[in-house]
């Protein structure tokens, strides 16, 4: 058993369990198998509901009301790759499955049905939809234990293989550190998408470093290169670039999104949502 591994989620049940306990609290009139009451006829009322035996009865139409059917169908994706190989103790890895596993526990405490995919460069990991708290800590054991160095996944490729395999319209959480140009569009047509980028501080904020031998985490490739101020405000620049042109995207199709620095409480930041 990886104790660090259960310490997280445990944390992470802890925190939704006494933070995001409350069940839907009320039962709202719609579409559902639940009887709610009989009322009288109005215009407008769908006539197939109309209860023929009170009505024959009473001598005027009477319809049955349900409750609501209000389960959803919630997908936590995981977008992994050696971008996640950051950070001291690899905290990034970390922190995108402490993310999952909260949402995904928070999912089964509303009685949704949960579904994880997680996408790396060579695999795909899933759960069928599923309220089993068993399938969520296989999951988050999953995004926790993946060798990420030297990995790199083409965010793209994997949104498109989310459409194909997400039939019903769901709530779909994509987290990842969306460092590379992503497209939500063909998600956001069908479903509510939610982006969480995990980053750390020193990715959006690099110290100077001098002479350096720069390792990529997702090519192994080393470069030997002054990594001074001048450098820092270039790469600071195309960066700001970056996630300005991802924020208008989030923005023109109806993507709520999050950033989580490393060093923040999850809980928190994903309550703002």
């Amino acid at each position: 058993m990886n104790i660090a591994l259960k310490s997280l989620q445990l944390k992470a049940k802890k925190d939704v369990y006494t933070h995001l306990s409350g069940n839907h609290l009320s039962k709202l009139f719609g579409e559902g198998y639940d009887f709610a009451q009989l009322r009288e006829y109005q215009i407008g009322d769908d006539i197939r509901k109309i209860n023929w035996i009170t009505t024959a009865k009473l001598g005027k139409p009477y319809i049955k009301e349900f409750h609501s059917n209000r389960e959803l169908s919630v997908v936590v994706c995981a977008m992994i790759d050696g971008g996640l190989y950051f950070g001291e103790g690899n905290d990034k890895q970390k922190r995108v499955t402490e993310v999952a596993t909260m949402l995904s526990y928070a999912t089964t405490i509303n009685s949704d049905l949960f579904m994880g995919v997680a996408y790396t460069q060579n695999s795909i990991y899933s759960t069928s939809p599923t309220k089993q708290i068993y399938h969520i800590e296989e999951f988050s054991k999953y995004i926790y234990d993946y060798p990420t160095l030297g990995t790199n996944l083409d965010y793209n490729i994997s949104i498109q293989n989310l459409f194909q395999r997400v039939h019903k319209p769901s709530l779909i959480f994509v987290v990842g550190d969306f460092l590379e140009d992503v497209n939500l569009s063909i998600l956001a047509q069908k479903h509510e998408v939610i982006a969480i980028i995990i980053r750390d501080r020193v990715e959006d904020r690099p110290h100077i470093l001098g002479e350096v031998t720069l390792t990529s985490s997702k090519s192994n490739i080393n470069l030997d290169t002054y990594f001074g101020k001048k450098s820092i405000d270039k790469y600071i620049t195309k960066l700001k670039k970056h996630d300005d042109k991802l924020q208008q995207h989030f923005l023109a199709y109806g993507v709520r999104w999050v950033k989580i620095y490393t060093d923040e409480d999850v809980l928190a930041k994903l309550m703002l949502l």
